[in-house]
């Protein structure tokens, strides 16, 4: 079977990537006003420089920015739409990991007027990204649900948006300004990154939903048609994915619950090329989903985790790509890690060296099940 040529690739990452320890000590230093802002870019960059061959010289057909232009992987994009401002969240979630549980409610954002985008918000960065990259260059962004789903309504301005209609309007169309400057940057793979569908499996965040007045029955269609709006002036060739995660910060995990009561609408209702599935633990459920993949899109098997150092034995890797493959054909099957290294700063789990070493797993493995070209 010929390797992919045309994203997402059989060996495909995320997005994000561990941030060395000289740029997180720049970024610190811009914030107390100890260097300027084009020192930070020239160490930023150079930093970029390096991980972007570190993902060449693995194999790997794709190359990100490691996501180093920012402090996290929402707050840098969304903040800088006007009118969008920082809150309490209304959603009490609970992190859990090998440490054990601990209760915490994110901050999260609000609409305070009519949003509007000012000004490119990555398109710089990307323009940085594919001078530097030989490999195909992605770009990451966040969900646009995410400026609804943790304060519903009551996170939305209602004397700019009185009618809920005009606001998911206003949201898709200033993302869709976004993508067309990255599109006329060059921009061929982009990915969203889209950890609300996720969380609705679960039950416990489904009745923190209803606690704050949304339906979580009719809420994934409504995310759906949002997602479908924000994508639909893509050019033709542009391949765009969807990355689905549970909560990933330092090993943590927020929600549970496999993918079963959204996989129609998912893989037939919205309009992505391909999604990037959690699939490294039990609590994401099992393959059966999959049946619901239609023909022309695929599934990228996030089986190899982030949130532990253990790395994963090969065979067994393969073991659980053969299983998913009685659901879906293989021919639409890749592999990934299950989310990114480091979505924020202060969030790895490991060191880099452990990064190099999943990142290379799963570039072998890859090729071991699907060739080489």
């Amino acid at each position: 079977m010929p390797e992919r040529t045309i994203p997402p690739f059989h060996a495909d990452h995320v997005g994000s990537l561990i941030r060395p320890d000289a740029l997180v000590a720049a970024r610190a230093a811009a914030e107390r006003k100890e260097i300027g802002e084009s020192e930070l870019r020239r160490i930023q960059q150079d930093a970029i420089r390096d991980v972007v061959r570190m993902q060449e010289s693995l194999g790997l057909k794709l190359a990100t920015d490691g996501e180093y232009n920012r402090g996290g992987w929402q707050r840098d994009f969304l903040l800088r739409f006007a009118n969008v401002a920082m809150m309490p969240s209304k959603l009490t979630v609970k992190f859990h990991s090998q440490a054990g549980t601990r209760e915490h409610s994110p901050p999260s954002m609000q609409v305070v007027g009519k949003l509007a985008r000012p000004k490119p918000i990555f398109v710089d960065d990307f323009k940085f990204l594919v001078s530097v990259a030989q490999a195909t260059p992605k770009i990451t962004i966040p969900s646009p649900t995410i400026l609804h789903f943790r304060g519903g309504r009551e996170a939305i301005d209602a004397k700019a948006y009185p009618d809920m209609g005009a606001f998911y309007d206003d949201l898709a169309r200033v993302y869709r300004e976004e993508i067309a400057d990255l599109a006329a940057a060059g921009c061929r793979y982009l990915q969203i990154d889209e950890v609300n569908l996720a969380y609705l499996c679960d039950p416990e965040l489904r009745r923190q939903v209803s606690n704050i007045g949304e339906d979580p029955e009719s809420l994934p269609r409504t995310y759906a048609k949002l997602l479908n709006d924000t994508i639909s002036g893509c050019p033709d060739g542009m391949t765009v994915c969807m990355h689905l995660c549970r909560g990933n910060f330092a090993g943590a995990w927020v929600a549970e619950g496999g993918y079963d009561a959204i996989a129609d609408l998912l893989f037939n209702a919205i309009d992505v090329d391909g999604y990037f599935l959690e699939y490294d633990s039990v609590r994401a459920g099992g393959f059966e989903p999959l049946r619901f993949l239609p023909k022309g899109k695929t599934a990228v098997l996030g089986l190899v985790t982030t949130k532990s150092d253990a790395l994963e034995r090969k065979d067994e890797i393969k073991r659980r790509i053969e299983e998913a493959s009685r659901y879906a054909p293989i021919e639409q099957l890749a592999l990934s890690p299950q989310c990114g290294f480091e979505s924020g700063i202060g969030g790895k789990a490991m060191t880099l060296e452990r990064e190099i070493d999943k990142l290379r797993l799963v570039v072998e493995t890859a090729r071991e099940v699907w060739g080489s070209p």
